[in-house]
């Protein structure tokens, strides 16, 4: 998406869920493809359910993970992600808070993240996203709950127990909001389930997509 990762920082591009929305469609349009899978993950599950609120038809079926896209009080942890001022240290600790399993965080992985973050822009453009107060973001991010509750798709909800990022309460909330909605908890799981629980991630995820075709 527009402003993360490799993808290029356009000069005088507004980050909102309108551009990153617009992004998402373009690609779809670019890539010819008419109806896809969304999966959103923490932001992503943001713009996954603006996505398939705003543009119905162009959604299969939806899974949400670990999701924003609420609006919530923000938690100590998302306040630490979205205000990551780069160092190896303040990597290794957003690695703490991402997982529960210990054994994933490591100093090389730390040493990995902490360099592509400080790239040339990536930096700028990311704290540009998110400055201070942090409130106002998860707010804005979120859609209004009638909307989410109309949604049509089957959607699949996953969220680790031990997140420290996106409540859990999220989750049972857009359980509740969505009709076709199912919920499935990873137990000594943090922010990373396809992560910490990658072959059960992806068995549980695999086998929602194939009843489509049932």
């Amino acid at each position: 998406m527009v402003g993360f990762g490799y993808t290029e920082r356009p000069v005088g591009i507004r980050y909102d869920m309108d551009t990153w929305v617009g992004h998402a469609l373009g690609l779809l349009d670019a890539l010819g493809i008419d109806k896809a899978h969304v999966v959103g993950n923490s932001f992503g599950g943001a713009l996954a359910l603006a996505l398939a609120i705003r543009a119905p038809e162009r959604v299969r079926r939806l899974v949400l993970m670990g999701s924003v896209g609420i609006s919530f009080p923000i938690t100590e942890g998302l306040d630490k992600v979205w205000g990551y001022v780069p160092s190896i240290d303040n990597m290794r600790e957003l690695l703490d808070v991402f997982a529960f399993d210990r054994n994933l965080v490591n100093d090389d992985l730390a040493r990995l993240r902490y360099e592509a973050s400080i790239r040339p822009n990536f930096q700028e453009a990311f704290s540009s996203m998110f400055p201070a107060p942090r409130q106002r973001w998860v707010d804005a991010m979120a859609s209004r709950e009638e909307d989410v509750g109309s949604l049509p798709h089957e959607t699949l909800i996953i969220h680790g127990r031990e997140d420290q990022v996106i409540p859990l309460s999220n989750s049972y909330t857009l359980l509740r909001l969505i009709p076709r909605a199912q919920l499935h908890v990873f137990g000594r799981c943090g922010h990373w389930t396809q992560i910490e629980h990658g072959e059960r991630f992806n068995r549980l995820v695999g086998d929602f997509f194939s009843e489509e075709a049932l």
